[in-house]
């Protein structure tokens, strides 16, 4: 696979040109999953350019790959910057599996590696590869994530309220908690798939959330049967929802661990993006050892589904 395009003709304004991919991760057909638009060689970009860019995509996240040498890439890992429509984020799940595939099929020297590791605003993480199949559509890679931190126990009455829901919604058995394992997300357990279905967070909950310890709130409850999921989940972001989202797998995971909902390195499938037509499958594990929990895996397939060229004035 090559991301060399054809030669076009620039604007007579442009001064620079910058090549990006688009791929789906977290999916299992292209025009699933979550979207990313990825810039292939980011050199010479500002961060006002980036930002600016990140709303042109108007994607849930655009990433914007730093080459450097690559002796400095092997030890440190390959830079990486990701950026909302908003802000940028210091580690986001997604756009590290879809950034990292993306290498997997094109970086000079790690091109089929085993492990590669991308140096993010959090620090490095790596991402493992299952050598595709034949008859496999994109790659499938696995993120270990930071190991969590968990944080407040939300009043119930109050997250209930901020995302438009009743207390009798949420899960009785089970606490409102954030959980970070490089983005704080406020893991809210649901009672039932129907109160999943009829989620519709108002754009006021941000402001609850800006009060506390999470920056998003991350919604599970049990999958329907048959659904080849263990777990769905919701979330909304920003203006909108996402599709995927892999930083809140990894705290879901370190959740449902902590409290025996999943068992020590169980393998979970958790779904999200369905009520959205975009369905993502997010694959998950995490360790247990006494009160701890550590070796955090995400991981999910990415495709290829389209290739472009930015024209800067």
């Amino acid at each position: 696979m090559s991301n060399t395009l054809p030669a076009a003709s620039a604007p007579e304004t442009a001064h620079a040109a910058f090549d990006f991919a688009q791929v789906d991760v977290f999916a299992e057909r292209p025009l699933q999953g979550n979207q990313l638009a990825i810039f292939t060689d980011a050199r010479g970009l500002s961060t006002e350019e980036m930002q600016a860019l990140a709303r042109e995509t108007n994607l849930s996240e655009t990433s914007f790959i730093l080459p450097r040498d690559s002796d400095v890439e092997r030890e440190r890992g390959v830079q990486v910057r990701i950026f909302t429509t908003e802000e940028e984020l210091p580690f986001a799940g997604h756009p590290t599996l879809g950034t990292a595939s993306w290498l997997y099929w094109n970086h000079p020297t790690l091109r089929g590696a085993e492990q590669i590791t991308l140096d993010l605003r959090v620090g490095r993480i790596p991402v493992r590869f299952t050598p595709p199949q034949p008859t496999e559509q994109g790659v499938f890679g696995t993120m270990r994530q930071k190991n969590p931190t968990f944080g407040d126990i939300h009043d119930r009455a109050a997250i209930a309220a901020a995302l438009n829901l009743s207390v009798d919604d949420l899960d009785p058995d089970l606490p409102v908690q954030t959980v970070s394992t490089g983005m704080a997300q406020c893991i809210v357990p649901l009672k039932s798939m129907a109160v999943a279905a009829r989620l519709q967070v108002p754009q006021s909950s941000r402001a609850y959330l800006e009060r506390t310890d999470a920056k998003f709130a991350y919604c599970i409850t049990r999958a329907d049967a048959g659904s080849g999921a263990d777990w769905h989940a919701r979330m909304q972001f920003y203006n909108g929802e996402d599709p995927a989202t892999g930083s809140a797998a990894g705290c879901a995971i370190s959740y449902l661990v902590r409290y025996g909902l999943a068992s020590s390195r169980q393998p979970i499938v958790i779904e999200q993006g369905i009520e959205m037509l975009r369905p993502s499958r997010i694959h998950v594990a995490a360790t247990r050892s006494g009160e701890t929990v550590s070796e955090v895996f995400v991981g999910g397939r990415t495709i290829l589904v389209a290739m472009g060229r930015f024209f800067l004035p």
